[in-house]
């Protein structure tokens, strides 16, 4: 019996009722069988500042998000787009976790990207954007099925359930191909 990947999940949104952590949560029950989904929170960590790592004196934040995300086997992104990028909650804390430099916690862990939008192109610019640093944060990154969750407004109930069943399909695949990219690329 194989023993289900564990995947740290951040959400770029940091809105209570944000879409991104909504879908996130859908991801997390559609691959109950399959993965080991963990929502990893990012908000409160402090902005990176080189300084401090090299003066010894890392935030604890910092330290035990490092620390955290070195135990997982896998990292899914899920993140709304803010002016054709991603949120800078979500790049600061691609900037603690890959530092300090040579000790990236990034480093060979299988990544996957879901862009959410109520907009019609799904996050398309901060999918995209993304997918450029963790090309340099040697995140070997599940290329097909591409994830663009537009028009999120109208695929959830006020419970946060996704209602529309072709969506349902579409991340069930994702999910699929997403454990088995895992699989194939995670060090044993």
């Amino acid at each position: 019996m194989n023993i289900p990947a564990t995947v740290a999940v951040f959400v770029g949104s940091l809105r209570k009722a944000s879409f991104n952590r909504k879908i996130a949560h859908v991801l997390a029950d559609i691959a109950a069988d399959s993965l080991k989904l963990e929502i990893v929170e990012i908000g409160d960590l402090p902005l990176y500042n080189q300084d401090l790592d090299d003066e010894g004196t890392p935030p604890a934040a910092w330290t035990a998000f490092r620390e955290k995300v070195k135990g997982f086997d896998a990292v899914l992104f899920v993140t709304p787009e803010y002016n054709r990028s991603v949120p800078a909650v979500l790049k600061n804390a691609l900037d603690v976790g890959s530092r300090p430099y040579g000790q990236s916690v990034w480093g060979g862990k299988p990544g996957a990207v879901v862009s959410v939008s109520i907009g019609a192109i799904g996050g398309f610019g901060a999918n995209h954007h993304l997918r450029q640093s963790l090309v340099f944060l040697n995140v070997p990154t599940l290329q097909q099925p591409e994830a663009y969750i537009g028009g999120v407004g109208h695929l959830l109930d006020d419970d946060g359930k996704l209602t529309n069943e072709g969506t349902r399909t579409f991340l069930g695949k994702f999910v699929a191909d997403f454990a088995a990219w895992i699989e194939k690329n995670r060090a044993h």
